[in-house]
Order: structure tokens, then sequence, then C-alpha cells
């Protein structure tokens, strides 16, 4: 019997390589609904071809993804909506009891114990879709938590890891579009040119896997061949290794929990070559506030989630530098953000109080002409 998939951000980047595995293995996978932001053209052309139902959240609101979950018959939903609208959307397939293939982030990130439990209650399992995260999973899948002491996240170091501290200031948006190993959307290419992705993925690591922030290690690989390691307690480290190329994780997350024969290339370890770097925290300072968020728990992580997202959004449309993303974000979290985000209500109100922070110090630093 084929797998019913829904996907969620169809025409994003993990929308789209989900796409594209149904695609070639149409006689496993069946597509039974999508769902995108806008362009209602290209959706309608994808519920033509599938044969299924289709959203566009623009357009049709929150109630137009409502109605595509509960309908949709799905096994299985990938969430690649980009940014905290994937919250909501993650929380309606897991209260309708569907297992949830997550690359949306910000669902962790921000409401991670309000979710899980709802989860746990109507028994839909999360499985991680991250390259990273998908890494971790499996590793502890097969040696167990109980016997792992630490974990170690790989980062590309993106497009600036040799960059001086004076040339990370005239960085421009185009310079940071430019990533040297993955392609993705320019929300998360700009994370991974700041690192503030990896330190999304720090805060994720320790929710996912219950982990102290203190044992969840990152490491420069710009390769991109390991995508993360885990330290077992008697010091030896066990790697997942593949080409960079997000289907595997995409497809992953779909067959779980098997493992299965597919078409995707097979990674070869001839005339290959894997360098491995320490962060360098005081130029790429998100990473450290990030380690920070996770320490502290409480309403820091959504802080920090959307004081990135109002400085990135900033920055692509060219009113801040590089630079300023770091600042502005490390400015809102000097605010006290430690009450407990313990529904969905609390969880919404302290990133609305975030964003409102973070454009407050957005438009001081345009007023001190980006000199502040």
């Amino acid at each position: 019997m084929k797998k019913r998939i829904l996907v969620l951000g169809c025409t994003g980047s993990i929308g789209s390589q989900t796409l594209d595995i149904a695609r070639k293995m149409s006689g496993k996978f069946e597509i039974c609904g999508v769902a995108a932001g806008n362009s209602r053209e290209k959706v309608a052309a994808l519920c033509r071809e599938f044969n299924c139902q289709g959203t566009v959240f623009s357009e049709d609101g929150i109630k137009g993804i409502e109605n595509l979950i509960k309908n949709s018959g799905a096994d299985i939903a990938v969430n690649g909506i980009a940014g905290a609208a994937g919250l909501e959307p993650s929380v309606l397939v897991i209260e309708n009891g569907i297992d949830l293939a997550l690359a949306n982030k910000e669902t962790v990130v921000m409401a991670w114990p309000v979710v899980k439990e709802i989860a746990k209650k109507h028994n839909a399992h999360i499985i991680p879709v991250d390259s990273e995260h998908s890494a971790i999973f499996n590793l502890t899948q097969k040696i167990g938590c109980e016997n792992i002491s630490e974990l170690v996240i790989t980062a590309s170091g993106g497009p600036f890891r040799n960059y001086t501290k004076q040339q990370l200031e005239t960085v421009t948006v185009e310079q940071a579009l430019n990533h040297p190993t993955w392609n993705m959307g320019p929300k998360i290419t700009i994370d991974s040119a700041t690192l503030a992705n990896k330190g999304l993925e720090v805060i994720e690591a320790v929710r996912l896997f219950n982990f102290e922030s203190k044992n969840v290690k990152v490491t420069v690989h710009p390769q991109s061949l390991i995508h993360s390691l885990v330290r077992t307690k008697d010091g030896m480290l066990y790697a997942q290794i593949s080409n960079p190329d997000m289907r595997h994780p995409i497809y992953g997350a779909l067959v779980w929990p098997e493992y299965s024969e597919n078409y995707l290339e097979k990674f070869e370890l001839f005339d290959k070559e894997m360098t491995f770097f320490k962060p360098r925290f005081d130029d790429f300072p998100l990473l450290s506030a990030a380690y920070s968020c996770a320490e502290k728990g409480n309403s820091y992580t959504i802080a920090f989630n959307a004081a990135n997202e109002v400085a990135v959004h900033a920055f692509l449309e060219k009113k801040c530098s590089f630079t300023d993303i770091a600042k502005i974000v490390q400015e809102t979290l000097t605010e006290n953000w430690s009450q407990v985000p313990d529904t969905l209500e609390k969880v919404y109100a302290a990133d609305k109080n975030a964003r409102v922070t973070a454009n407050s110090v957005l438009n001081l630093i345009k007023k001190a002409g980006g000199n502040s």
C-alpha cells in the first residue's frame, strides 16, 4: 500500500524535493495534499499533476490548511514551511494524529514542550528532517540516548567562514545568498551565513534529544559530508555520512522506521576530503547567543528566533547591515524573557513581544545610520 503524503510548503526547497521523491518513487508514495504560502497557479498545477487537494496560505488562511489536513487522509505530513508561520500547521497535523516529518525549526525552538505533549496525546510521531537532526535521530535510534554522552552537530561554516571581522562588516545580500554547498531558501541561507541556523539547531538538539546545551557541540565541516556525530560514553565517535542532498533525510523520514532501497546516489569515500574546524564564536556571535538561550530556556528561545527573523528580513530588504543582524538579536535578548510559555497563546504572545522589541532596535540602528 502506498504511503499518503501531505506536503506543507510545497513550493519551497523541502517541499519541492519531497515532490521529486514522490515522482521518482510513485509506486511507494502518493501525494494526497499540497499547501503553499502563495502562488495559486503553482498549487493548482501540482493538484492537477498529483490529483490531490491544495490550499494557499496567504489567501485561504489557517482554515484552509486545517481543512486540508483533516480531509487529506495523510499517513505523514512534511512541514517545509519557513519561519514561525510553520508552527500552527505542525500543531494541526499532530492534533489529527498524523505523523510529522519536521523541517520547520520554529516548531521546536518556539514551542517544543507544548508540541511534545500534543503529539503524545494524539499518538503522533515527529521525525526530524533537518540533515543534522535526522543524522542524530538515526544514530540515537541505533545506539540509544542512554549510551551517548555528547552530540556533535556539523556546520558548513557558510560562505564567510574565512572572512575577517572587518570583511564581515561589508558583506552584501548577494554574497550572503551564495551558499557554498547547500541550495536553500533565502532565510535559511542567511541564517547559515551568520551561524544563526546552527544556533537554532543547537536549541533543537537540546530539546529533541533531551541533552544539556553543554553536551551539544558544533564543529565546522565545510564539505558537509558528515551531517552529525554522537560520542558514546566510552569516548568513541559515530557519524552519519552522505552527499549533501536533502532528499536523503526527507526520504528517511518518509519511510521511518524502515530502511529501504531508493534511487538516491550512494556516498563513496574515494577521493573525498573531510576537514574540521572550531567555530569562531567571537566573529559569529549568534551561535553563542543561541547557546545562552538554550540554557536559559523559557521564552528566550522564542525571542532569539523572532528577533533573528526580523533582522534577516531587514537585511534582505537592505535596511540593515550583515553584522547588524547579530546586534538586533543580542539587544533584544537583553530584555527579560523568563516567562514560561506553557500554552500556544503564551508562545505567540512572547513571539509578538520579541518582534516589537527587535523592530524598535532596528529603527534605532537605522536612525544611527547603521553605525550603532
